[in-house]
């Protein structure tokens, strides 16, 4: 897969699922089986707003040619995706009680994109 390829789609999922959270945040979580109070409503619509920034940041740079620039955007997504995986494996392992099996989705979502992130920071030339 190439820099711009994927950094294309990471764009595509953060741009759709950070417009989700922004406006539905209380639909999106019921899908997890997960009620969220007005205070939640606010703090999935910062994470929407969060993810948006990410998908228009990686959209915008999957034509850059600066290697100091690529690493750079590479490096702030895995670290963001890496520890995505890390909490949602512990939520869904049971950390959280009653998410659903979609919580399986999120799981999936964050490993690949993390493993991606890995293979064009550290092994693409």
């Amino acid at each position: 897969m190439t820099y711009k390829n994927f950094l294309s789609i990471a764009g595509i999922l953060a741009i759709l699922y950070g417009l989700s959270f922004s406006l539905m945040p209380g639909q999106l979580m019921g899908l997890y089986n997960v009620d969220i109070n007005p205070g939640g409503v606010l703090v999935g619509r910062l994470f929407g707003a969060t993810l948006l920034g990410f998908g228009i940041l990686n959209w915008m740079s999957r034509d850059i040619n600066d290697e100091g620039a690529k690493q750079a955007v590479l490096t702030g997504n895995l670290v963001g995706d890496g520890l995505g995986f890390i909490f949602v494996l512990i939520a869904q392992l049971g950390g959280v009680p009653g998410i659903n099996a979609l919580g399986w989705s999120s799981v999936l979502i964050y490993v690949l994109m993390a493993a991606g992130f890995v293979y064009l920071r550290f092994f693409s030339k």
